[in-house]
């Protein structure tokens, strides 16, 4: 995580924290010719409106104006994670178990490279996917270095 993000995480996530939100994720990315400082948040129940959006924007602002950890310009935005929500932290892992998740790995593991499926365990080691080849179930142990990117996901086959 950049210094950007770090030092934006530690001001935001009080505020966060106060209006009884989760801070799901935050990325500082260049999108052609400006800046995006982007904040994910959500409740622990699932789902926000847009009047927590524009609460956690008004409260942001003022702290990041004040602060002023970013030195050039950029468009503040705050969202929802959507329905394919990140899993980045343990405990969004956690609360995955049980649920349709897509899983990107570095190398391929048993020949593939990207798994949907269950998500039917987590560990300190890594976590175990059960996904479908035709009609047959497959359970695979993917270890956290190996995976580049987890989300939720939608099974439209289901």
């Amino acid at each position: 995580m950049s210094n950007i993000l770090i030092e934006v995480e530690k001001l935001v996530t009080p505020i966060v924290q106060e209006l009884k939100l989760e801070l799901i994720d935050l990325e500082f990315v260049r999108e052609g010719r400006n800046w995006f400082l982007r904040i994910y948040v959500d409740t622990p129940q699932g789902g926000i409106d847009i009047e927590h959006c524009a609460l956690v924007s008004e409260r942001v602002s003022e702290v990041l104006d004040a602060n002023d950890p970013i030195e050039q310009n950029y468009f503040l935005e705050v969202s929802s994670p959507g329905a394919e929500r990140p899993l980045k932290k343990e405990s969004d892992y956690l609360r995955a178990i049980g649920q349709f998740v897509f899983v990107k790995t570095y190398e391929p593991v048993n020949g593939l490279k990207e798994f949907e499926g269950i998500l039917t365990a987590y560990s300190e080691q890594g976590l175990e996917i059960e996904y479908r080849v035709k009609t047959r179930k497959i359970k695979v142990q993917l270890a956290h270095e190996k995976i580049a990117l987890a989300r939720l996901a939608i099974n439209f086959s289901a």
